[in-house]
């Protein structure tokens, strides 16, 4: 009998370290919630954890410009004489910002290979600063690198993934994300969000330019929505397209901020329309990428609620056949 693989579980001291001063909702107490919810459920003895390292930083210009690169390392550096510094509204940096940045992008890419090389079955990211708002050139929206769009590139370049899909499930578009794919055919970008809601972009008629048309499905759901909407956007849109798409793993935007009770959204989706959409989701993997799922943490801003979703993930996540 072949030996059962865990569910890996990557995540680091250093997120901690990431200060985005005070009254910021993207703040370390959001992991330490995270780590208290699952002492408490137990689920965290059944997982296989490690602790994530940061890749060298020459790795984000695998999606980013080397001109942006610059800009967060300027920015931290500043942040070194100065405390913290703002590169937007949303986004600030302190001078421990770019280690927890790379070390971001490192547990994705590790926990890429980890579930290529079938060491672990699938895996979750308990990282920050999340990524999907990071464009080619532009930090924004609490991110500094995309570390979605990072994985799912590596997974083409090192282990030569023909195709791999992104899904979004953050309440919060992941213009990122599409901005960094919209012309490749190759990535199939999925994104449930929040619309009318910040940043603006991600319209059902956005699907992608030049040969990347197609591969962009974007699936905006009204302020309001709970459970029922967004299982079914999940289900009989979402998921098909990925089936059709044919992709070799599946990376996740995980996103638990349209929970019910999250400061940063309308939505009402409850911690059990997040353990039944990641249990979709893992089904989905299982028929079409052999169960290759990745997850990355990204927004979640209610610390009680954040914990509950997480635990209720991991849980399916672990659930999953082995």
């Amino acid at each position: 009998m072949s030996k059962l693989r865990p569910t890996g579980m990557l995540s680091s001291p250093v997120f901690l370290e990431h200060d985005t001063g005070p009254g910021h909702v993207e703040r370390p107490e959001r992991l330490q919630a995270i780590f208290q919810a699952l002492g408490k459920s137990g689920i965290i003895a059944d997982l296989l954890p490690g602790e994530a390292q940061p890749v060298a930083a020459d790795h984000v210009l695998a999606v980013h410009a080397e001109s942006h690169l610059e800009a967060v390392r300027d920015a931290v550096n500043r942040a070194r004489k100065e405390g913290r510094v703002a590169i937007d509204a949303d986004t600030q940096v302190s001078e421990r910002s770019l280690v927890a940045a790379l070390s971001a992008v490192g547990a994705a890419l590790a926990a890429g290979d980890a579930v290529v090389s079938g060491q672990w079955k699938n895996a979750f990211c308990a990282v920050r600063p999340p990524g999907h708002h990071a464009e080619t050139n532009r930090a924004m929206g609490f991110c500094l690198f995309n570390n979605a769009a990072l994985l799912a590139r590596d997974l083409q370049e090192k282990h030569d993934f023909e195709r791999v899909a992104v899904l979004d499930w953050d309440v919060h578009h992941g213009n990122g994300t599409q901005e960094i794919f919209e012309s490749d055919p190759s990535v199939l970008y999925v994104s449930l969000h929040q619309s009318p809601h910040w940043p603006g972009s991600g319209a059902a008629s956005e699907r992608g330019k030049g040969d990347g048309e197609g591969a962009t499905l974007n699936l905006p759901l009204a302020p309001e929505t709970g459970d029922a909407e967004w299982l079914a956007a999940l289900e009989s849109h979402a998921l098909p397209a990925i089936a059709d798409f044919e992709p070799r793993a599946i990376v996740l935007s995980a996103g638990f901020d349209a929970h019910e009770r999250d400061p940063l959204s309308e939505t009402k989706v409850t911690t059990e329309g997040y353990r039944a959409m990641t249990r979709a989701v893992v089904a989905c993997a299982e028929s079409v990428a052999d169960g290759k799922l990745i997850s990355l943490l990204e927004g979640g801003y209610e610390l009680d609620a954040l914990g509950e979703s997480v635990v209720a993930h991991l849980e399916e996540l672990h659930a999953a056949p082995r």
